[in-house]
């Protein structure tokens, strides 16, 4: 090998290329953890979610809570559907914060659990699967914006409340005994039914905002709250969640089932922090650009380095292959033969005959077209006889003489 006379200087990577290359990899994953960090550490307090009576946030429910609880009004949090079936017993409120979480076997036990109990239920902007499942005759209509609404309806805790912030879901009913308020668009986004054998009466509110900790000052939305709250001396208040082993349709629960939502969150931002990284690297990649080797390899050495591949990999039909087609390359020319025929044993083999001034010994068709060899040896033997064979037309041709052109 002969060291090239250009540029000496080692291609291998240094600590600084590697660091300019790498570095900003390395400061997406570290803003990653440090986010991670900072938010588990702001989540590792008393924190609730929304229309938790014990979450301080904007869109918590704790002052509505401690207003209920200045009243005389008792609060139990529950989390799943049967614990609320079983707290919801005579002379109780349950309210259901959002019962579109709720799949139809839980909404049918809630029903059946508060079916014959005296006492009232309010539902948080229930759907039309809600409605569903639940026999009271009214439908989910198209929701209109959060405003200040006046009652417009004779039910004496809307009347005392006086405007409330309301809309969302409007709801219709065919019930004459059924009082709407606070309509929108001519419906009513508060929809009081009453019971039909003076057990448990239905409220409906289209929306949450008057029940949130920013808006329960507002207008009379307190006033409001508390009289559909606290109409009873306990209240059941039921937030429901995905994470409930009863939210499932059967027994059985799947993998995915076990795992808590905020990890699948978590793995979304990671999956597009490391799609984002792919992104800005591949734009980081220009062209191809062509260097200069520090060395320069014969080819003789790259021919055996190739060799010693097919022998790791007991690759002997490939280069038998190999060694039949540069054999029959090279010997067309000599033979009169075009190269598009070179591989073509019809019009190759005749040719050969015709130049070999003795009678060969070998098959020609089996040395020139034949199968692969068996072992290392039969391989070694077929080189040296493709080698003998281009020889000896090569010196043929040395030897024929040729007629000079004017003759």
């Amino acid at each position: 090998m002969t060291t090239a006379a250009t540029d000496p200087t080692s291609l291998s990577p240094t600590a600084r290329h590697l660091w300019i290359r790498s570095r900003g990899l390395l400061l997406t994953l570290l803003l990653l953890v440090v986010s991670g960090v900072v938010l588990a550490a702001l989540q590792s307090g008393e924190q609730h979610g929304r229309l938790d009576p014990r979450s301080a946030d904007r869109t918590g429910s704790q002052a509505l809570a401690r207003l209920l609880a200045a009243h005389g009004v008792t609060t139990q949090v529950v989390t799943t559907s049967e614990d609320a079936a079983a707290a919801a017993g005579p002379d109780t409120t349950l309210l259901v914060t959002d019962p579109n979480l709720l799949t139809p076997r839980q909404l049918a036990g809630l029903r059946t659990a508060t079916a014959h109990t005296p006492g009232r239920t309010v539902l948080l902007a229930p759907g039309p699967a809600t409605l569903a499942a639940f026999p009271l005759g009214v439908r989910a209509e198209s929701p209109f914006d959060v405003s200040a609404r006046r009652p417009s309806c004779s039910l004496p805790e809307a009347r005392r409340a006086g405007s409330v912030l309301l809309g969302g879901l409007r709801y219709a009913t065919s019930s004459s005994t059924a009082d709407g308020c606070y309509l929108s668009g001519g419906l009513p986004t508060l929809l009081r039914i009453p019971a039909p054998d003076a057990g448990r009466d239905t409220v409906l509110l289209g929306s949450t905002d008057l029940f949130y900790n920013y808006r329960l000052a507002e207008h009379g939305n307190a006033s409001l709250a508390l009289q559909l709250l606290g109409a009873h001396k306990h209240v059941v208040w039921y937030l429901p969640s995905i994470s409930d082993p009863s939210s499932t349709q059967d027994d059985q629960r799947s993998f995915f089932d076990l795992i808590p939502s905020g990890w699948s969150w978590g793995l979304l931002q990671l999956a597009f922090a490391a799609a984002f990284a792919a992104l800005w690297r591949a734009r980081r990649l220009g062209p191809l650009v062509p260097e200069r080797l520090p060395v320069t390899v014969p080819a003789a050495e790259t021919t055996e380095g190739h060799a010693r591949l097919y022998e790791q990999a007991n690759a002997r039909d490939r280069a038998s292959a190999v060694l039949r087609s540069a054999t029959r390359t090279r010997l067309a020319p000599l033979i009169g033969v075009p190269p598009a025929h070179a591989h073509t044993s019809d019009i190759l083999l005749p040719a050969v005959h015709a130049h070999l001034t003795a009678a060969y010994g070998a098959d020609l068709h089996t040395l020139l077209f034949g199968p692969a060899p068996a072992d290392d040896k039969a391989l070694v033997q077929l080189a040296d006889q493709l080698d003998a064979l281009e020889t000896s037309i090569v010196s043929q041709e040395r030897h024929t003489p040729r007629e000079h052109p004017d003759r």
